[in-house]
């Protein structure tokens, strides 16, 4: 009876392994459909995240286009910065990209706005893990620290005064959180360089963009 009930070949080593690795195939089978499943879905919501974020940092009102779909890709020593770029008809009015500091707890990243002038339109935290209560005074729902950047440009301030006022800038720093806003000032003054280093190719018409891809 014991013999019908558990028979031998159950005990084998091939046939556990056998039993196990279906087992894995069904499993990994089933992440795949899920993941087909829910792809499409995680894509819209990012890109809905995405236009709501540059909202923030490109009025309405600057541009007639989609700006998830006229983007430039510039190549930096740090890698690939994707450009957003805000059109009027077939001129620039201003682009957007991300930048990046490193902050207490580590990277912060922050989309910046910039007019085809080279003023700031806005910024704003994307994400960061600075310790919370301080260092999450950077995102503007929490402070309005970040809001100090608007119109702010390379020029104004000079160059040297892009800094936290406890490094003799122009910038509030928090209290028991100078590295963060250190950070941030950092990372959005780089953000205007490039943009001034680049600024040729990304304020092109469309129509030269064009004539330059052919």
């Amino acid at each position: 009876m014991s013999t019908v009930a558990n028979p031998t070949y159950r005990q084998r080593v091939g046939y556990q392994a056998g039993l196990l690795g279906g087992f894995a195939m069904v499993a990994a089978a089933m992440l795949v459909m899920g993941d087909i499943a829910t792809r499409d879905a995680i894509q819209q919501r990012q890109a809905e995240d995405l236009l709501a974020s540059l909202a923030q940092v490109i009025p309405p009102d600057l541009h007639d286009n989609d700006l998830l779909a006229d983007t430039l890709t510039l190549q930096t020593p740090d890698g690939e910065v994707i450009v957003y770029r805000a059109l009027e008809g077939l001129t620039v009015s201003g682009v957007a990209f991300e930048t990046v500091g490193q902050g207490y707890g580590g990277a912060i990243r922050v989309l910046l706005g910039v007019d085809k002038d080279g003023r700031i339109l806005g910024a704003r935290v994307l994400a960061h893990t600075e310790t919370p209560g301080l260092g999450d005074k950077i995102e503007v729902d929490r402070d309005d620290w970040i809001l100090d950047f608007d119109g702010k440009s390379l020029g104004e301030p000079p160059p040297e005064r892009w800094a936290v006022k406890k490094d003799g800038g122009d910038f509030d720093q928090f209290s028991g959180a100078t590295i963060t806003p250190r950070a941030v000032v950092k990372s959005v003054k780089q953000g205007l360089e490039l943009f001034a280093a680049h600024r040729d190719a990304l304020t092109a018409s469309a129509v030269q963009q064009t004539a330059t891809a052919d």
